[in-house]
């Protein structure tokens, strides 16, 4: 078998024990990596309606066969369990030395269970794997403890580590590594917490298995150079990700005060212009030559990385628009381990909160020294930060008085910084997405702009589930980044020669759709599973405000979206993806799609009910 390496590590830490798992061609080829391994193990070992911050929950790392070859962005890998935030399936993109270090020790993927008595970390070098002592870190940034780990065993080594946030259980706490990347949004931080462990150091020195590594060299080359020659390259390496923030105003789709409006007075202040004046360096993920992260420095003198989402959310969203404070915003939350997004949310929804004199804080909006504030009450456990760390929902279903109309989540993660109340096709993807309100899967909002915005036309859903057959499917079991695809023009085809030089396997275009329906119809039969009687059409749906709501500046001002328009909507994308009317795969789409297993599951659940 080429393209993996055919191994799992197993650690389990309540009994200290490691063992090596093999799995076989046609676990590989069925599921591929990635995304499509962790769903899999999930629903296979995972007892249903496990508690997340249990012992039983497990945290599972996993590559797929492109990651840690010579090839663009291919250094990622992805972490998942059940989530702690929404009770439902959880996971994240990570770029990190880590996922390549993985590959090169011999190891395809990585599953914890258990919980350690006392502070933990696993050190991995190549076949060699110890559970070492960690308590000299508990307590400790993310930062500083990969500064140390690396000193420790070596500059080059990958780490995968968690703050205070994951520590002590923030609902939305992140996995770090690297100073800035950070994945893992549904809380996959605070599984890892829970189970007291610390970190991850991987050091790998073999050679990937792969079927043909000339083609490889030859392609990936080839990749490599399409990007450099692509008119938006120089563009995408001056600004990243934070011209979106221009575009976005323009669009009206730019989250302000809690997504209230959808532009901001003071967006060119956050924007990719402004951030390109000060930018004194940028950082990417391992094999990658389009480097996204653009780094200033921030209000307190230390350097900060930024992206659209995290000066989005912890910016208009909260009405700041210094973007040095928010850099330093974004510091704390990478340092502390906590998602980006969902604590930008959580704040905006505390200060609606306290404007509205739901709670006994008094916050301003676009207050720096609030928002700092309450940052570190959410890391340890003070005041309203007690209840902000469970997220928008559990604090909406806290606090009452409508409060749940304007907590900006689906099914409990908070939303993307995209303000869709004029949008219906972007709040499908949003609302569908595999674990709640996320938008890498399907960012088709540009596309609909250009199509036809404010309709509720069928090709919408379409649309919605071609990006997220890619996207969220092939891309995220490669496992590669996005970003050569979106923005640089490399196709699905290039991947497709990819994944045939890595492991022999040629895949047609049918092939790809099938494997990024069987992950979509399996992570979604993992929620029915959890949720039992709790599923319904509903939990598919946008925040109320954006129903109920219009903002009331900018172009697209008095616009909000139509539920009879979103039903129907959701009824095409349904019947596109052989799901019944409440969005529960049909015994017979998973036959098909090759999960009898799931499909006897499900069907046994929908007959009891």
């Amino acid at each position: 078998m080429k393209g993996w390496n055919g191994r799992i590590l197993r650690i389990d830490l309540s009994k200290g024990k490691v063992t090596h798992q093999e799995f076989d061609a046609e676990f590989a080829a069925k599921f591929v990596g990635g995304r499509g391994f962790a769903a899999k193990i999930l629903w296979d070992e995972t007892k249903p309606g496990v508690p997340p911050l249990s012992p039983d929950n497990l945290l599972i790392m996993a590559a797929g066969p492109l990651t840690g070859l010579a090839l663009p962005s291919s250094g990622k890998m992805v972490i998942a369990a059940k989530s702690p935030l929404t009770g439902g399936y959880g996971d994240g993109n990570l770029g990190s030395l880590a996922a390549v270090h993985l590959r090169r020790a011999g190891f395809d993927a990585i599953v914890v269970s258990g919980v350690a008595h006392s502070p933990r970390y696993i050190s991995i070098v190549d076949e060699s794997v110890q559970v070492e002592d960690a308590k000299d870190f508990w307590g400790m940034g993310a930062f500083e403890t990969e500064s140390i780990l690396k000193r420790k065993h070596g500059k080059t080594v990958g780490v995968l580590t968690i703050g205070q946030g994951g520590e002590n259980l923030v609902r939305y706490a992140s996995v770090v590594s690297q100073e800035g990347r950070s994945g893992g949004r549904p809380g996959m931080g605070a599984v890892m917490g829970s189970k007291k462990l610390k970190a991850v150091v991987v050091e790998g020195n073999k050679e990937i298995p792969v079927a043909d590594g000339s083609a490889i060299r030859e392609i990936g080359a080839e990749g490599y150079k399409n990007i450099v020659s692509n008119p938006n390259y120089s563009f995408f390496m001056r600004q990243g990700t934070m011209a979106t923030v221009e575009w976005s105003q323009t669009a009206s789709i730019l989250p302000a005060y809690n997504f209230r409006e959808s532009v901001f007075d003071k967006a060119d202040a956050i924007g990719g212009e402004s951030a390109e004046k000060i930018k004194v360096a940028q950082k990417g993920c391992p094999n990658c030559n389009m480097i996204c992260g653009g780094i200033i420095e921030d209000h307190e003198n230390n350097r900060s990385e930024l992206d659209y989402e995290n000066v989005v959310m912890l910016g208009s969203n909260i009405g700041l628009s210094d973007l040095k404070q928010i850099a330093h915003l974004n510091r704390m939350a990478d340092d502390y381990g906590l998602d980006t997004i969902s604590l930008g949310n959580t704040i905006g929804f505390a200060m609606e909160a306290s404007e509205k004199r739901l709670v006994q804080e008094r916050l301003e909006w676009g207050s720096y020294e609030d928002a700092v504030r309450l940052i570190d009450e959410i890391v340890h456990g003070k005041n309203l930060g007690t209840l902000l760390a469970k997220g928008t929902k559990a604090t909406a279903d806290e606090i009452g008085h409508g409060s749940e109309k304007w907590a900006m989540n689906v099914k409990g993660l908070e939303m993307s910084a995209y303000n869709c109340h004029s949008a219906p096709g972007m709040a499908l993807g949003l609302s569908t997405s595999s674990i709640g309100a996320h938008h890498k899967e399907s960012w088709v909002v540009g596309w609909e702009i250009n199509f036809d915005r404010h309709s509720y036309d069928s090709q919408k859903a379409a649309k919605v589930i071609e990006h997220q057959r890619i996207r969220g499917g092939i891309m995220e079991c490669l496992v590669t980044c996005k970003f050569p695809y979106a923005d640089m023009g490399l196709t699905v085809p290039y991947y497709v020669r990819l994944f045939e030089a890595a492991t022999g396997i040629k895949l047609s275009i049918d092939d790809i759709n099938a494997l990024g329906d069987r992950i979509y119809s399996l992570i979604r039969a993992f929620w029915v599973r959890e949720y039992g009687p709790r599923w319904n059409r509903t939990l598919d749906y946008p925040p109320a405000r954006w129903f109920e709501e219009a903002p009331q500046k900018g172009p697209e001002r008095g616009v909000k979206l139509d539920r009879q328009g979103y039903d129907r909507l959701l009824n095409n994308y349904y019947e596109m993806r052989g799901w019944d009317h409440n969005g529960v795969p049909l015994s017979s789409t998973l036959r098909q799609q090759g999960l009898a297993d799931v499909a006897q599951t499900i069907g046994s659940m929908q007959r009891i009910g």
